[in-house]
């Protein structure tokens, strides 16, 4: 099964979470979902609508989603998922400004001052640096 195939039994044949699924997966010592950032951040949004352990290694692999995750799921910083932010600018200017409200941790914040792009310059703004 994979990543896509069980969030969409998890949402569309059942509308909420397997149990079952994720022992029998964590049996063979990896869940099915947690090869995929977009549908561990999903199956955590959607299905449990909250935080999930399990599936946060992926998404802290992943920029877009750990923002998304940070935002929708944790409703405040989370730091798991703060050095993929920090190689993306514009995630990295959301972040600033929607989650920590602020100033960004030192070592993302140099990452998104040496992109140098739009975004960065945004931040620099918002930031009143």
């Amino acid at each position: 099964m994979t990543p896509k195939q069980a969030y969409y039994k998890a949402t569309r044949d059942l509308g909420e979470r397997i149990p079952e699924l994720e022992l029998e997966l964590e049996l063979k010592l990896k869940l099915v979902i947690n090869e995929d950032a977009k549908y561990s951040y999903y199956y955590a949004r959607d299905i449990i609508k909250g935080r999930w352990e399990k599936g946060e290694l992926d998404i802290s692999k992943d920029a877009y989603y750990s923002y998304c995750y940070a935002i929708e799921v944790i409703k405040g910083r989370w730091e798991l998922g703060e050095a993929a932010i920090s190689k993306d600018a514009r995630y990295s200017s959301h972040y600033a400004k929607h989650v920590i409200k602020g100033r960004l941790p030192d070592f993302m914040h140099n990452q998104m001052i040496l992109d140098n792009n739009e975004y960065a310059k945004d931040y620099i703004e918002f930031v009143d640096i």
